[in-house]
C-alpha cells in the first residue's frame, strides 16, 4: 500500500489516454528548450504538412504567431493565443513572379483529428521563475494545451483542492505554460474536476456523462469518466473549438468553458439543425431545457457561435428574441460579454429598427422582443397583416422562455407574425422551466424537447443550490369570492386592470398588515444572517406596497440599508415616490451593488422587476407578498438558487399563501418530464437538523448549557479538554465528529430563522467551540488549510466563561514547529490527562518536521517516519499505553533537535548532514588524517558541481558524478571498498538531489 501513491492516478489516466490513441512520452524526452514549453518542431511538421503550398518563410512567420502572444498579463495573453488556435490566422507572401498570395491557417485541423498529432507526457519539466514538473500534459501538434494535476488517493491530508492550489503556483512559477492553456483538470483518483486555469475551485466541476444521455454517479469512475466523455480526439476538438470563451469585464478577464450538460445539450441542438432546419426539415428544431441557473445564456451564445461558423448553415441570421426589456437587456449584456464566440450583436430597439435589420441579406446576430413584431398603425389604419421581411431559409429564431404565452396564433398573434415575417425560418427554443405536455402550442413552434438538465441534477452537479419553502402566511382581510377568482385567473392575464387583483393589493397593502410583515421580515433575516452572510429580495404586490414595505422597515430599529426597484410614471405617481425613481444608469449603479457581497445594501424590494433574468448569487432569501403562477412563479423564486461560496441553499419566505401555486408549478414541473422540486419544505430541513443536533451531542456525550452553566470554571475546562480528548482518541471518531458538525453547520445556516433552532443555540455554539479546537489541533490554520467558509459561527452565543485552556492554545499552531519541543514542553506532555490530545499534538509536530526534512536526508527522515507509524499503530492498537506512546514520541523530536545541534556543531550545511553521518558510519575504513567534515565538504561540492537537469535518467551524468565523487574518495578508502561506499554516496545524492534544479 505504500506504493499507492499520486503516480497511480497519473498512470491510470495516462492508460486511459492510450486507449484513446494518445501517444504517451516520457516527459524528459520531449525534444525542447525547457524553458519554452511549445514543441516548436511538431507544430512546425504539422503547418508543413497541413500547408504543403505555403513557403517555408511564411511557415515560418505562423510559428511565430501561435508562439508569441500580445497582452501585458497572462489572461490577456491566453485570450490572444485562444483566439489564434480556433480562429486561425492569416498569413500573406509574394510568389517567385511577386505576386501576394494569401492563406488562413490553423494550428490545429478540427475537422480531421487523426490529421493532428495528439501527446500526452508526464514528470515535464518547465524552467520560469521557478522550476516546476507538471503531472501529466497533453500537447496537440506541439501546443501544451491540457494540464493536469494528481494527488495521491491514499493520503487522507490531501484532495483535489491542494492539486488546485499547487496550479496557483504553477501559474507563478511557470506562467508561460498558461499562455497555451485550455483545460485544467484536477484530480485525487476519486474526485476528478476540469476548469479554467484561473477559476476558484468552486467553478471546477465533474463530467458526469460519456455519451450525453448516461449520468455517471459513482464517484470512483469520475476520472474515467472525464477522460472517455471528454477525451476522444473528436469531442475534446470539439470542445476546445467551440465551447471555452474569454469574458472582457472592463479590461479583467474572466475565462470560462461549457459544462457536461451545456455540451451535450447544445451538441444535440446542433445536430438537430442540421437535420431539421428548413427546407430539409420542418424549422422545428426542438426546445432545450436547462433549469435556471444552470448557465442557460451561456449555452444560447455557445450554439449561436457553433451555428453561425458552420459552412451548411450559409453564414445565418440568428435572431434571439425574448418576451420582455429586462430579459433582452439581460441577455444582451450577455451575448456582449461572449463576443469572442457570436461576433458582432445588434439590437433592435424599435420595430422600423427591426424591420430594417430583417430586410437584409447579411446573417448576424439581432436581439428584439417579441412586441416589437407587432402590426403598426399606420396614417390609412392599422396593419391588417405583418409584412413579408425575409424569405431567407438560413435564418434561425432562439426564444429565450419559450412558452406559449408568447406564441397566440390567433389573428396578429406574435407566433403567426413571426411567421409571415419570416415565413422560412426554423425555431429553437430554451427554457428554464419545462414545457406543459398540454402545451401544443410550444410543441408546433419549436418541436420536442431535445435535452433536459433538471432541478434534481443541477442541485446534485452543484450548478445549483436547493430552493427551502418556508409559509409565514399573514392573513389577508378579503372576501372569500376573491380566493375563487383568483384561482381561475390564467397565469399571464392583465394584472393591471384586473378587479381581483386590485381588490388582493389593497389588502396586503393594509398599514398593520404591512408592519406585521414588516417586523418579521427584519426578525426572519437578521436571524437568517447571523450564520450566512447574504442578501435578500422582498417581492410585493404593486409599485404601491413597495413604497409602503420600504417606509415600514425603514422605520424599524436597526433596519439594514433597503432601496425599491420600480419603473416611475412622472404624470401618474405621487411626488412621495420619486426618491425609488431612478434613471437607467442609477438603476445599473443600484445593480452592481446588490451583486457585491461586501456592500451593506442587503435588502431590494420589488414588484416584478430582478424577477426574470438577474442574477445575484449572493441573495440568499426571498420574501413573497404577491401572488404569482406556474412560470412566472418558477422563474421568480430561482433568483436565489445560484451559487455562491458556501451559499447552502436559497429560501423562499410566504407571507401570502403560494403554497397551491407552488404545488400545481411542482405538479407543472414533473408533467414536463423533469426530476427534483422547485422547492423543499423547510419544516423537514428543521426536523433534520434537530436529529442532526442530537446525533453530533451523542458523539460529544450528553451534555446541556445549563448545565454547563453552573459547572465552576475549573470543572467546565476540565470538562472541554475531556470531551476534546475523547474525540481524538483514533483518526475515525475524529473525522465522523468533523463531518457530522460540519452537516449540522449547514442544516443550521438553512433553519437558523427558525424559533426551535434559536432555543438550541448556545448548545450548539459549544459544539462548534468544540470543533474550532479540533480543526486547529487537527488541521492547523495557514496557507496550506485555509477555505473561505461563508457559513458562520454562532460562537458569540455559548457560555462567555466557558473558555477551553490547552497544549493548543499555549503554542501558537498557526507557527507549531519542532522548536516549540523544549524542557517545558516536556514537562507539559509528561503530565497525567488529556493522552489523546498530547499524541495528536505531537504527531502534528513530527509528521511536518519530516515532510520539511525529507528531501535533506531520506534515509533518515523514513526511519523516523516507519518509526512514529509504529508507535501511533501500536498506540491505536491499544498494545502501547499512552504514556509510553508520549515517550516514543519525544524521543523522535528529541532526534530532531540533537540533529540540529550536531549541524551546528560539525559546521556543516543542512544537506551536508547526511553525507556525514554515510561517511562517518565507514570511519574505521577511512584514510583520513583531517575532520571528516573536511571530506564531506569536497563530495558534497563534488556531487553539486556535476548536477543537471534529469541527471539521474542520464548515465552519462551519472557517470560523471561518479567519476567526480571517486576522485574525492580515491587513496582515502580501500580499493576494495570503494565501489560500495560510491553506491551509498551516489544513492544519498539520488535522493537528495534527484530533484535538481526543483525545490522539494
Amino acid at each position: 500500500m505504500t506504493q499507492m501513491i499520486e503516480i497511480t492516478v497519473q498512470k491510470a489516466a495516462i492508460e486511459c489516454l492510450q486507449e484513446l490513441g494518445y501517444t504517451y512520452k516520457v516527459g524528459n524526452s520531449l525534444q525542447r528548450d525547457l524553458k519554452k514549453v511549445v514543441l516548436e518542431e511538431d507544430l512546425r511538421e504539422f503547418l508543413v504538412s497541413s500547408y504543403p503550398d505555403v513557403p517555408a518563410t511564411a511557415i515560418n512567420e505562423a510559428l511565430a504567431a501561435f508562439t508569441q502572444h500580445q497582452g501585458m498579463d497572462l489572461d490577456h495573453r491566453n485570450r490572444d493565443f485562444h483566439l489564434k488556435m480556433t480562429q486561425g490566422i492569416s498569413i500573406t507572401w509574394k510568389d517567385a513572379s511577386g505576386k501576394e498570395q494569401a492563406r488562413h491557417l490553423y494550428p490545429i485541423n478540427y475537422k480531421e483529428p487523426e490529421k493532428n498529432t495528439f501527446v500526452c507526457a508526464d514528470e515535464v519539466k518547465i524552467v520560469g521563475k521557478n522550476s516546476r514538473r507538471t503531472d501529466l500534459l497533453i500537447f496537440i501538434n506541439g501546443l501544451p494545451l491540457i494540464v493536469f494535476e494528481f494527488k495521491n488517493m491514499f493520503d487522507p491530508e490531501v484532495g483535489v483542492e491542494n492539486a488546485h492550489r499547487q496550479i496557483g503556483h504553477y501559474f507563478q512559477d511557470i506562467p508561460q505554460l498558461f499562455d497555451y492553456n485550455a483545460i485544467t483538470v484536477v484530480s485525487d483518483g476519486l474526485e476528478t474536476l476540469h476548469g479554467m486555469y484561473n477559476s476558484s475551485l468552486k467553478w471546477f466541476a465533474p463530467w458526469k456523462s460519456v455519451h450525453g444521455d448516461d449520468l455517471q454517479q459513482q464517484q470512483e469512475l469520475q476520472l474515467e469518466t472525464l477522460l472517455k466523455g471528454l477525451f476522444p480526439k473528436k469531442t475534446l476538438l470539439n470542445y476546445l473549438q467551440n465551447f471555452i470563451f474569454h469574458e472582457d469585464h472592463n479590461g479583467k478577464i474572466i475565462k470560462k468553458g461549457a459544462k457536461y450538460h451545456q455540451y451535450w445539450g447544445i451538441k444535440k441542438a446542433v445536430d438537430s439543425a442540421v437535420e431539421n432546419i428548413k427546407p430539409a426539415g420542418d424549422g422545428r428544431l426542438g426546445v432545450i431545457w436547462h433549469t435556471q441557473g444552470s448557465g442557460k445564456s451561456i449555452s444560447m451564445a455557445i450554439l449561436t457561435g457553433i451555428l453561425r461558423q458552420m459552412p451548411e448553415m450559409k453564414n445565418p441570421t440568428i435572431l434571439i428574441q425574448v418576451d420582455r426589456n429586462d430579459l433582452d437587456q439581460q441577455l444582451y449584456e450577455n451575448f456582449v460579454l461572449c463576443k469572442d464566440l457570436v461576433g458582432h450583436v445588434q439590437h433592435a430597439d424599435t420595430t422600423d429598427e427591426l424591420r430594417a435589420l430583417l430586410s437584409t441579406d447579411g446573417g448576424g446576430v439581432i436581439f428584439t422582443t417579441i412586441e416589437k413584431f407587432r402590426l403598426k398603425e399606420l396614417a390609412s389604419g392599422k396593419e391588417l397583416s405583418h409584412p413579408v421581411l425575409s424569405e431567407r431559409f438560413n435564418l434561425i429564431v432562439m426564444a429565450d422562455e419559450a412558452h406559449r404565452t408568447q406564441y397566440g396564433f390567433h389573428s396578429g398573434g406574435f407566433a403567426q407574425n413571426i411567421r409571415r415575417a419570416l415565413p422560412n425560418a426554423s425555431f429553437i427554443g430554451f427554457t428554464g422551466t419545462p414545457v406543459d405536455g398540454k402545451d401544443a402550442d410550444t410543441q408546433q413552434v419549436f418541436g420536442p424537447t431535445i435535452h433536459t438538465y433538471d432541478i434534481k441534477q443541477a442541485v446534485e452537479d452543484g450548478a445549483t443550490v436547493p430552493i427551502y419553502y418556508e409559509p409565514k402566511m399573514v392573513p389577508l382581510n378579503i372576501k372569500a369570492k376573491y380566493d375563487k377568482e383568483l384561482d381561475e385567473m390564467e397565469e399571464d392575464e392583465d394584472e393591471e386592470n384586473n378587479a381581483v387583483w386590485a381588490a388582493i393589493e389593497d389588502a396586503a397593502g393594509a398599514a398593520d398588515r404591512v408592519e406585521r410583515v414588516a417586523k418579521d421580515i427584519l426578525t426572519h433575516f437578521k436571524a437568517r444572517t447571523e450564520s450566512l452572510e447574504g442578501k435578500a429580495m422582498i417581492v410585493c404586490m404593486s409599485r404601491k406596497n413597495c413604497v409602503k414595505m420600504y417606509n415600514a422597515l425603514t422605520a424599524l430599529e436597526a433596519c439594514p440599508e433597503i432601496v425599491v426597484i420600480m419603473t416611475g410614471n412622472i404624470s401618474k405617481d405621487p411626488p412621495a415616490w420619486n426618491p425609488h425613481i431612478r434613471t437607467k444608469d442609477a438603476m445599473e449603479a443600484i445593480k452592481k451593488r446588490f451583486r457585491t457581497p461586501e456592500d451593506p445594501l442587503q435588502i431590494v424590494i420589488v414588484r416584478d422587476m430582478w424577477l426574470t433574468g438577474f442574477d445575484a448569487p449572493c441573495a440568499h432569501t426571498m420574501y413573497v407578498d404577491k401572488i404569482m403562477k406556474g412560470h412566472n412563479l418558477m422563474q421568480a423564486i430561482a433568483r436565489v438558487n445560484r451559487v455562491f461560496k458556501d451559499k447552502p441553499n436559497g429560501l423562499v419566505v410566504d407571507f401570502i399563501g403560494i403554497s397551491g401555486f407552488l404545488a400545481e408549478a411542482t405538479k407543472k414541473y414533473t408533467a414536463g418530464g423533469g426530476e427534483g422540486k422547485p422547492t423543499l419544505d423547510l419544516e423537514v430541513a428543521v426536523k433534520l437538523c434537530l436529529r442532526q443536533f442530537e446525533k453530533v451531542k451523542d458523539l460529544i456525550g450528553e451534555f446541556s448549557a445549563e448545565g454547563l452553566n453552573a459547572m465552576t470554571d475549573m470543572d467546565k475546562m476540565k470538562w472541554s479538554s475531556g470531551v476534546v480528548n475523547n474525540l481524538l482518541k483514533s483518526d475515525p471518531v475524529t473525522d465522523a465528529f468533523l463531518l457530522e458538525e460540519r452537516k449540522l453547520a449547514e442544516l443550521v445556516a438553512m433553519t437558523s430563522s427558525d424559533k426551535r433552532i434559536w432555543e438550541i443555540q448556545e448548545e450548539l455554539a459549544i459544539i462548534q467551540k468544540i470543533r474550532q479546537l479540533i480543526r486547529k489541533i487537527k488541521f492547523p490554520p495557514g496557507p496550506r488549510r485555509e477555505k473561505n467558509e461563508k457559513i458562520k459561527d454562532l460562537i458569540s452565543k455559548s457560555l462567555e466563561s466557558q473558555e477551553i485552556v490547552d497544549l493548543a492554545k499555549m503554542y501558537n499552531l498557526d507557527k507549531i514547529d519542532i522548536s516549540i519541543v523544549d524542557d517545558r514542553f516536556q514537562a507539559i506532555v509528561k503530565e497525567k490527562g488529556d493522552e489523546n490530545i498530547k499524541v495528536e499534538l505531537l504527531r502534528r509536530i513530527i509528521n511536518d518536521e519530516i515532510r520539511v526534512r525529507m528531501p535533506k536526508n531520506i534515509r533518515r527522515m523514513r526511519k523516523l517516519k516507519d518509526e512514529l507509524e509504529k508507535v501511533l499503530s501500536n498506540y491505536h492498537r491499544n498494545s502501547l499505553d499512552s504514556i509510553a506512546a508520549i515517550k516514543h514520541l519525544l524521543d523522535i523530536a528529541n532526534e530532531f533537535q540533537q540533529d540540529d545541534i550536531r549541524t551546528k556543531q560539525l559546521g556543516l550545511t543542512e544537506d551536508e548532514l547526511a553525507f556525514y553521518d554515510l561517511l562517518s558510519a565507514n570511519e574505521k575504513l577511512l584514510n583520513q588524517t583531517g575532520p571528516i567534515q573536511d571530506l564531506v565538504h569536497k563530495v558534497v561540492d563534488s556531487v553539486k558541481k556535476n548536477l543537471q537537469l534529469d541527471w539521474t535518467k542520464k548515465e552519462d551524468a551519472r557517470a560523471a558524478i561518479r567519476l567526480a565523487v571517486k576522485k574525492e574518495l580515491r587513496g582515502k578508502v580501500p580499493f576494495s571498498e570503494l565501489d560500495n561506499l560510491l553506491k551509498e554516496v551516489i544513492e544519498q545524492a539520488e535522493g537528495q538531489y534527484g530533484d535538481w534544479p526543483l525545490e522539494a
